[in-house]
């Protein structure tokens, strides 16, 4: 099977190469949008943020005051990402983010949404049971800690800084950054060392 061509990737191809023929595509375009998802907007920029955050007390600061200029300190931002918030997990509040209307998600800190958090069933069930969504992770909180759950929007979107993991100190921000995952900076993951 090497060198074929899942079928999806076939079909993707094909209808491609038909919208270029026709002239409704700039292959340039395609190009550019394809480098963009590649190199400059994804969870590893948010990533990035979270362990900046992690090191450095006074960026903390900035990122809950304006996460949207914070981020910007970083080389962060356009289109997705004009008004960021962050959240901030602590041992006794946990936050979820989710977008009840449609999608709404800070591309140029987490890249594209994955498909869950775009389904219906994610949609409504963060809302109504939080708690059940998270343990559907796999992510069991303490009764006592509390879930603040975040309807992201087109004139708002979130950044969840989870809590830094014990055993991380004199980490890098590198090594850091290594095991903030997407799921993470959505909230329906823990971060661990």
């Amino acid at each position: 099977m090497s060198g074929e061509l899942r079928p999806v990737d076939a079909r993707v191809r094909a209808l491609e190469s038909i919208l270029v023929e026709k002239g409704y595509v700039d292959p340039a375009a395609l190009d550019e949008i394809v480098e963009t998802y590649q190199h400059r907007v994804g969870p590893r920029n948010g990533a990035h943020v979270v362990a900046r955050s992690w090191t450095d007390p006074d960026f903390a600061a900035r990122l809950a005051d304006d996460a949207t200029a914070a981020v910007a300190e970083l080389g962060y931002g356009g289109r997705g990402g004009e008004h960021l918030a962050a959240v901030f997990n602590s041992p006794g509040e946990h936050h979820l983010v989710v977008c009840t209307l449609c999608s709404c998600y800070p591309w140029p800190v987490l890249g594209l949404p994955p498909v869950w958090y775009k389904s219906p069933a994610y949609r409504s069930r963060a809302v109504l049971d939080p708690r059940g969504v998270l343990a559907d992770f796999g992510t069991v909180l303490d009764d006592d800690v509390a879930i603040r759950v975040h309807d992201s929007t087109s004139e708002l979107r979130y950044l969840v800084v989870p809590q830094r993991p014990a055993g991380t100190d004199g980490w890098s921000a590198d090594e850091l950054a290594a095991i903030v995952s997407r799921d993470a900076m959505i909230g329906t993951r823990l971060v661990s060392a």
